[in-house]
């Protein structure tokens, strides 16, 4: 008695619980004690392009023998991409790799599909530049010696390429907190290129942020540096205290700060009058490198979401069309048992959503359509159950025993049947995981879990629910309350 009792404050929790996550965009939790905020995100239900509307984008890898391109080098280049979009606040991005050279993206809910794509296709190939005491302005295109095969461990450059006659320019340096303070320079005549010294690449990296400048309404990128890359920038800060290390980016100058002191610990910040959206933008690029195989863009289509709008009301209305039907077949032919079947399936209801905002998982047509399935497959193990209650009560048992005999010899079924069941949403999702094939991908993991959620509904909560009605009802004084 004891333990069903426990049973059920647990669930009373979990349903309070899922009903605050459900019927909230957000949810915060303060430690009162400090009023620290323990945890506090977003739990909107997400959705699929299928059902929000967006960007559906074929990329090709940009080289002469499309056969020839390196599978392993295609599928990071996959990688890098679904993370500089992810970063950029793209969610729910599905990448896939379609034949030897090409890329399927898409990207639900996007508003800016220009911004992205040409945010995806930069090689965002970072150098620091030895300007010496003439740096040049920012945007100015320059000529370095960086050489990718002569390149030192961690993105290091040993040595300088001497350059031909050199630029000239007056710099007007501005101090700056910052152990890279920002400089600028006024215009002046240039004579002839110069190539110009690349200390270390953006593979130096190892960690990038946007941090608030120390201007109002400023932004700066901070950095930390790899062991090897950390020694080499102390080596060359501490020579060149007051001259000018360029921060170049596909070969144009984004900034060029004045060294005011040696920087021996690996930690930098790049200043060039950002804002937080261009502040951002560069941060992914440099975070996640340039593409190991350039690509571009051969096909673009965008999804109206007005269709997805009318596929997301259908689906919601199927579902409630099914779970309606479920809940008055349950209540007519298994009467009050089919009732607590039905307050249990309500509750299966509740919990699945909390758990589809929490994941989270993305809501898609298929999706909706595993877990319009689900509803059905719920009651599958009340079903098994309750008929074996009434086989138990027909027998002469008292309605406690008839609830424990029956849930014990209707387990090994509800066991085998499940397992079947999971083990081919296992299947579907890794052959979802293919090009083509991603719709399966979804309709097995809402599938999945509508199985999952729906043993704990009918091992746990019918259960306790029958303990708790039942019990104190006398069957054979009652039979038509049962079905019988």
């Amino acid at each position: 008695m004891r333990s069903r009792n426990n049973w059920l404050v647990a669930i009373i929790v979990l349903v309070a619980f899922s009903l605050w996550v459900d019927l909230s965009n957000r949810i915060s939790i303060i430690n009162p004690l400090n009023e620290k905020v323990l945890v506090d995100r977003k739990t909107e239900i997400r959705r699929g392009l299928d059902t929000l509307g967006g960007l559906q984008t074929l990329l090709e890898a940009d080289v002469p023998n499309c056969a020839a391109v390196d599978a392993g080098a295609l599928d990071i280049t996959r990688q890098i991409l679904e993370n500089r979009a992810n970063a950029l606040g793209v969610s729910e991005i599905v990448m896939q790799i379609a034949g030897q050279c090409r890329i399927v993206a898409e990207f639900p809910g996007v508003s800016n599909p220009e911004e992205v794509v040409a945010a995806l296709q930069q090689t965002a190939l970072l150098e620091f530049v030895d300007m010496g005491t003439s740096p040049l302005l920012e945007g100015a295109e320059v000529v370095t010696d960086y050489d990718p095969a002569a390149a030192g461990p961690g993105g290091t450059v040993a040595t300088a390429t001497p350059g031909a006659a050199a630029a000239t320019s007056t710099p007007t340096p501005a101090a700056s907190p910052t152990p890279l303070a920002g400089a600028t320079a006024e215009s002046g005549a240039t004579t002839a290129p110069q190539v110009f010294h690349t200390v270390m690449t953006g593979a130096a990296l190892d960690t990038v942020g946007v941090q608030a400048g120390t201007v109002g309404g400023s932004y700066e990128i901070s950095f930390t540096l790899k062991s090897e890359a950390a020694k080499v920038f102390s080596e060359f800060t501490s020579t060149h205290v007051n001259q000018y290390l360029a921060i170049v980016l596909d070969k144009k100058v984004i900034s060029a700060p004045v060294i005011k002191s040696a920087i021996t610990d690996g930690q930098g910040v790049i200043q060039g009058g950002f804002t937080n959206e261009s502040a951002n933008a560069l941060a992914v690029q440099l975070r996640y490198g340039s593409l190991p195989v350039p690509v571009k863009v051969v096909e673009s289509r965008t999804v109206g979401p007005t269709l997805g709008e009318e596929s997301i009301r259908k689906g919601i209305n199927a579902g409630l069309i099914g779970l309606a039907v479920v809940v008055l077949f349950m209540a007519l032919y298994y009467r009050l048992p089919g009732l607590v079947a039905d307050l249990a399936l309500i509750i299966y209801a509740l919990i699945t959503l909390m758990l589809y905002k929490l994941i989270p998982v993305t809501v898609t047509m298929p999706g909706l359509a595993g877990f319009i399935l689900s509803i059905g497959m719920a009651v599958d193990a009340n079903i098994l159950i309750f008929e074996r209650l009434k086989e138990e009560l027909r027998a002469g048992r008292s309605l406690q025993q008839a609830i424990d005999l029956g849930w014990r010899r209707a387990w090994p079924s509800i066991r085998d049947s499940n397992t079947s069941s999971l083990i081919t949403c296992v299947i579907l999702f890794i052959f979802g995981s293919t090009f083509g094939a991603s719709m399966v991908k979804g309709f097995s993991i809402t599938l999945s879990l509508g199985i999952l959620i729906s043993l704990f509904t009918a091992i746990i909560v019918t259960r306790t629910f029958l303990h708790l009605v039942l019990d104190r009802v006398k069957s054979a004084e009652h039979p038509g309350w049962f079905g019988l």
